[in-house]
Formats: C-alpha cells, sequence, structure tokens
C-alpha cells in the first residue's frame, strides 16, 4: 500500500499541473471507483462539472483538492482520493494513449490554456475517489501540507470530513513530537503496531515502519509503554528522516502499482535497510535479517540489534 512518501510524490506532482484548472467533464469508467461518494456516480459528475481546483493537500495517506464549485463563492468540498493498494493518479496530455484499468477520467483546462487529463488507475479497486465537505480541523491548525495560495484563507484550516480522524503525520509542519510520544508511551501494545496506528500519528505504514525500528534498533513487538521517551524522541527523529528521504527519492516500488503522476517508479528501495531484505545481511551488524509473520503482514528486523526485551 502506498504510504505517505508515495501519496507525497503524487501530490507534489499534481501541484505542478491541476492547481488553478477547471474541470471541464468527467468520465466514470467503473463506478467501484465511487464506492466512497454515496450520491453515486451521477452526483460526482453533475458536482464536479466547471469546478476549480484551488490546490493539492496531503495529510497522512489521504489527498485532497479543495474546490471552487460552479455557481459558490465558498469553499465548502474537497474532491478527495486515497490510493488504497494499488491507485495511482496520473497527469496526461488530452488524448494520449489510453493507461489500462484506468477508472475514472477528469478532463481539465489548465491556467496557461492547454487540455490534460487526471486519470485515476486502480488494480485492485481498494482506492476511491469522493466529494467530500471540508469541516474544521480538530486542533485549529491547518488541515494539512499544501504549497498553493489560491484563496488559501478559505480552506487551510479544514480537512474533509472522511480524514478528520486521522492524526498530523511526522512531515506536517504542526506535527507535535511531544504529544505523539506522551500517547505512545501510554499505549500497552507493540510499538509497531503504535506507530501503525493512524489515530496515533498517520502516515506510516508497514515499510517504514520497519525501517524505522530498524534505523532506532528496537524490536517491532516491544510494549510502547516500555519505552523511554528519550528512545522513542530517536525514533521519531529516524521516522521523520527516512519519510524525507524517500520523498526524495520519489517512494518505494516493488511493482507496477506505484507510480508518479507521469507513470514513473520511485527508487528508496535501492536505500532500504530492513524491509523485504530477508536472509541479507544487516548493514549494521552483518546477521540475516528475519522476517516474522506478523497481523496479516510481515515484520522485518535484525535479531542481533533489535532484540526483544521487556
Amino acid at each position: 500500500m502506498p504510504e505517505l512518501p508515495e501519496v507525497e510524490t503524487v501530490r507534489l506532482g499534481l501541484s505542478q499541473h491541476i492547481i488553478g484548472a477547471s474541470i471541464r467533464a468527467i468520465e466514470v469508467l467503473d463506478e467501484r471507483s465511487l464506492k466512497r461518494h454515496l450520491p453515486g456516480p451521477r452526483d460526482f459528475v453533475t458536482a464536479l462539472a466547471d469546478a476549480k481546483v484551488l490546490a493539492v493537500v496531503r495529510r497522512g495517506k489521504f489527498l485532497w483538492l479543495p474546490l471552487e464549485l460552479a455557481g459558490s463563492s465558498e469553499v465548502k468540498f474537497a474532491l478527495v482520493g486515497h490510493l488504497g493498494m494499488s491507485g495511482q493518479m496520473l497527469i496526461r496530455d488530452a488524448g494520449a494513449e489510453p493507461d489500462k484499468l484506468t477508472r475514472i477520467v477528469i478532463h481539465l483546462d489548465s491556467p496557461d490554456g492547454s487540455q490534460i487529463e487526471f486519470r485515476f488507475v486502480d488494480q485492485r479497486i481498494f482506492g476511491s475517489l469522493q466529494i467530500d465537505e471540508l469541516v474544521a480541523t480538530p486542533d485549529g491548525g491547518i488541515g494539512g501540507f499544501s504549497d498553493s495560495a489560491l484563496r488559501a484563507g478559505e480552506w487551510a484550516n479544514k480537512i474533509p470530513r472522511s480524514a478528520a480522524h486521522i492524526s498530523r503525520d511526522p512531515l506536517d509542519p504542526e506535527f507535535n513530537v511531544a504529544a505523539v510520544i506522551k500517547r505512545m508511551r501510554g499505549k500497552n501494545s507493540g510499538i509497531k503496531r503504535v506507530l501503525l496506528d493512524q489515530g496515533v500519528v498517520s502516515g506510516i505504514g508497514n515499510i517504514y515502519a520497519d525501517e524505522a525500528l530498524w534505523a532506532a534498533k528496537l524490536h517491532y513487538d516491544r510494549p510502547a509503554k516500555d519505552i523511554s521517551a528519550a528512545k522513542l524522541v530517536t525514533l521519531m527523529s529516524e521516522v521523520q528522516g527516512i519519510l524525507a528521504r524517500a520523498v526524495e527519492a520519489g517512494g518505494t516500488s516493488f511493482d507496477d502499482q506505484y507510480k508518479n503522476v507521469n507513470g514513473e517508479s520511485g527508487y528508496f528501495e535501492v536505500s532500504l535497510n530492513a524491509y523485504g531484505q530477508t536472509d541479507k545481511p544487516c548493514n549494521r551488524c552483518g546477521t540475516p535479517i528475519r522476517r516474522d509473520s506478523w497481523m496479516n503482514r510481515g515484520s522485518h528486523f535484525c535479531p542481533k540489534c533489535q532484540k526483544l526485551t521487556r
């Protein structure tokens, strides 16, 4: 599943093409990709007609486009996208060769007068698009990360209702490390399970949890409450550094299911120390990396550097 670096890479790519663009037409090729838009495909098409894209915003793995809808003077709604397991958001020139497994096409008129297509491609159809109401953030801060200033006063401190439950992510400018560590130390669960809890900290999935725990020399199943605050500070510092480097590398691509908006793969997988490295020597001590079955997935770790202590 795409995690924060992959979604941020998509956000950066979309921002270069669609901010300020107007929606000219919508093609719904597979209604299953609108499963979270409860009013249905017809409402989706009608509501988006002639809307203007004001920004591309991300929190954790959620991505949304604040919209200026036709005939409205307020910014009340956003187009929300979740990549799921295999979703892709591609930008193509109008009339370009079709992409396989395209589920939705949004035709846009760019501010420079060119015509482009936003294509939502999804092999396994776990991802989705929906129009959602923007609501005030629970803490009064910004909704998520964006680099657009178009009518920013009307949407900057709002978040889609469907994403309002998730915590800030480690690359959010308003991320509060001390508050997150306090929540972590109140958890009896293993530290990896806590890292994956989007109500504690958002955007981290299996890949980057394994990488951060390897870097901090922590076993995935060590109870969070038993880890010192100082060690958790080290862990969160590793999380932030790894996520930032992964964004610079365009994310991690193990197959064709994750691509950036140009259809290109990321290359952070060449920097992985734990995830996917089963039986390869640990880059720190040489001990073979081990993979344990864990919560219907795997946890990769060094049995020497990351011993379980209770």
